[in-house]
């Protein structure tokens, strides 16, 4: 009986872990669009602090991960890490903060989260891996969600001049994330997670501090107390904290039950776009967010014998 008690002491553990890291990564968006807004900054000098502040964190994971006794990585597959590191949190980053600047932080998460299902979408077609039934419905609910909010913030938005650039970054945006986690699925068993995601985040860090530095190198930097602050606040609370505790969870709880909890993500960010940043919750941005999370869910279920549907 103390077994199966420490059981589930541990399984609400690993449900509570991952739930904090999910509002927490869902903290992002408000973050960014705070900074824009209070600290008066350009979307590579914030990239650049984040990065900079999560910096030690990547550091100290690749010299755990050189101290793993695993054969090297050959040409092929740093290549591939590089490549993918970069796609994934630096131009994908960089889609993102730029599309933030223009369009809510409720409708960007949205927007973000198509990234399953291009996900699946890339597997077919460039993997060759079988599409279901339930998969291609998945779709369908997320695309129909996606465009009955993205209807309703339009009716809201209509002034905004930027409106749909705005949109179309933030699309990018999780077109390149997919291509990051398509990848990252089959270059990971053959490289293990820690080498991966240790040597992937430095090569992104480069990336977005060589274009920082050559964004930068013809005009005055500006370093305001409030940049320093949203900066620190994006890379510790936003990135580097809640990466652990996901991890932590995957431990405890498993990936599918992560993915279920990790769906909260688009309601916590439209409840905090609401409260810090005064955006209004309209009913077509719930009706969309509830068909979003019900596709997202369907593309990442697994049957009971704990295989994925593909």
């Amino acid at each position: 009986m103390s077994a199966l008690a420490d059981k589930k002491r541990l399984h609400w553990m690993g449900v509570m872990i991952t739930f904090t890291g999910a509002v927490l990564f869902s903290t992002k968006a408000v973050l960014v669009k705070l900074a824009f807004r209070e600290a008066d900054t350009d979307v590579i000098t914030l990239l650049a602090i984040r990065m900079l502040f999560s910096l030690p964190f990547f550091l100290v994971a690749a010299w755990f991960a050189t101290r793993e006794r695993t054969e090297p990585l050959t040409l092929k597959q740093w290549l591939s890490v590089v490549g993918l590191g970069i796609t994934g949190y630096y131009i994908s980053s960089w889609f993102d903060f730029v599309g933030l600047q223009y369009i809510s932080a409720g409708l960007e998460r949205l927007i973000l989260f198509l990234y399953p299902s291009f996900t699946a979408l890339i597997n077919y077609f460039i993997f060759h891996q079988v599409l279901n039934k339930r998969q291609r419905w998945a779709m369908i609910l997320t695309y129909v969600g996606i465009g009955i909010a993205y209807m309703g913030e339009l009716q809201i938005d209509a002034g905004n001049e930027n409106f749909f650039l705005g949109s179309f970054m933030v699309f990018i945006c999780s077109i390149t994330y997919a291509v990051y986690m398509a990848g990252s699925g089959r270059i990971i068993p053959k490289v293990g997670v820690t080498r991966f995601t240790a040597f992937a985040m430095l090569s992104a860090t480069a990336g977005v501090f060589i274009h920082f530095l050559l964004a930068n190198s013809t005009r005055e930097m500006h370093w305001s107390s409030g940049l320093w602050k949203f900066g620190l606040m994006v890379a510790i609370l936003a990135t580097v904290l809640p990466s652990f505790l996901i991890s932590a969870g995957m431990k405890k709880i498993g990936a599918n039950n992560v993915a279920i909890i990790g769906s909260i993500g688009p309601v916590s960010t439209i409840l905090q776009a609401y409260l810090f940043l005064g955006e209004e919750i309209h009913r077509g941005q719930i009706i969309g967010t509830c068909l979003v999370i019900a596709g997202v869910l369907l593309i990442g279920w697994k049957s009971g014998d704990g295989k994925k549907y593909e």
